[in-house]
């Protein structure tokens, strides 16, 4: 990873200005807080409570290593819906995909999420095949024992070590098949978010499938992001952003700059793509990956 000043870094104040010029010109709902990881900034519930002051629906995304001792305080903040990754229940793939020794940590920040009331508590996997598609069956039940909704996600071409391709890719018929064998379950209704959701016939609760590769659902998706350092981007898979930061810190008077911002991102969303393209000979995948852009 390569660390980044942290005068490259947006301060709170004015990722809370980019944020409430999203809310009052382009009628922005929801902000979610996301990764790299958001729970490593320091003073992070400072920012969540600025956030929550603008009156949206607010969300984090974690891997939960550290939650447990932080859940009260981003509930207390204004966080209200949580999404965990997990993707393994074995600690010995655990530490070999993360790198970290962290499965305890991260068991006991979902059970934490639930004790401080989000809701939902989502858990996104991450499903690969020949790597952890022999459990999607296990954390299935384990997303039906704990009472939190379990998110499969078929591997995207945001990796950092570049080692996608297509046969690695396990599909959401291939997904849902394993679990229906174990757990009947029926579709419901769809609505814009990225996770198609099936309710369990037991009365258990849903399980949802992100088909990015097999079924994008680019032509519903009403998302932006913006990263750490301030670049706007209009797709997970976008090769260009809009650099916000440089507008935020012009030194023009507070009403040109939100003007500017307000420009920058009215172009960069009339510049979005009409898909991803995963799949297609000129695919090209881009410069920054999941851990730099978030989810």
């Amino acid at each position: 990873m390569q660390w980044l000043p942290r005068s490259e870094i947006l301060t709170f104040e004015e990722i809370e200005r980019v944020a409430r010029i999203m809310v009052d010109r382009f009628g922005v709902e929801s902000i979610r807080l996301t990764g790299g990881e958001p729970t490593m900034r320091a003073h992070l519930p400072v920012l969540v409570a600025k956030l929550a002051a603008l009156g949206v629906d607010l969300a984090i995304t974690t891997n939960a290593a550290t939650l447990e001792n932080q859940a009260e305080a981003l509930r207390s903040a204004g966080i209200r819906r949580i999404n965990i990754s997990l993707d393994t229940l074995r600690h010995d793939r655990f530490v070999e995909l993360t790198r970290r020794d962290e499965l305890d940590h991260v068991l006991a920040g979902i059970d934490a999420a639930v004790s401080a009331g989000f809701e939902p508590v989502k858990i996104n996997c991450v499903v690969m095949s020949g790597v952890n598609e022999d459990e999607v069956v296990d954390l299935a039940a384990f997303g039906r024992d704990r009472g939190v909704e379990m998110r499969f996600i078929e591997f995207m071409p945001l990796d950092a070590d570049g080692g996608w391709a297509r046969d690695r890719v396990v599909t959401q018929a291939q997904i849902l098949e394993r679990i229906a064998a174990v757990f009947p379950i029926e579709t419901t209704a769809r609505g814009t978010e990225p996770a198609e959701r099936f309710r369990y016939l037991d009365g258990a609760g849903y399980v949802g499938v992100i088909a990015s590769v097999t079924q994008p659902f680019c032509e519903s998706c009403d998302r932006v992001r913006l990263s750490a350092d301030g670049g706007l981007r209009s797709c997970l898979f976008a090769h260009a952003e809009r650099d916000l930061r440089t507008l935020l810190r012009s030194g023009r008077t507070a009403a040109e700059i939100d003007d500017d911002v307000a420009s920058a991102v009215a172009g960069e969303v009339a510049a979005k793509w009409a898909g991803h393209e995963i799949g297609q000979v000129h695919f090209i995948q881009p410069r920054r990956t999941m851990s730099q852009i978030g989810g």
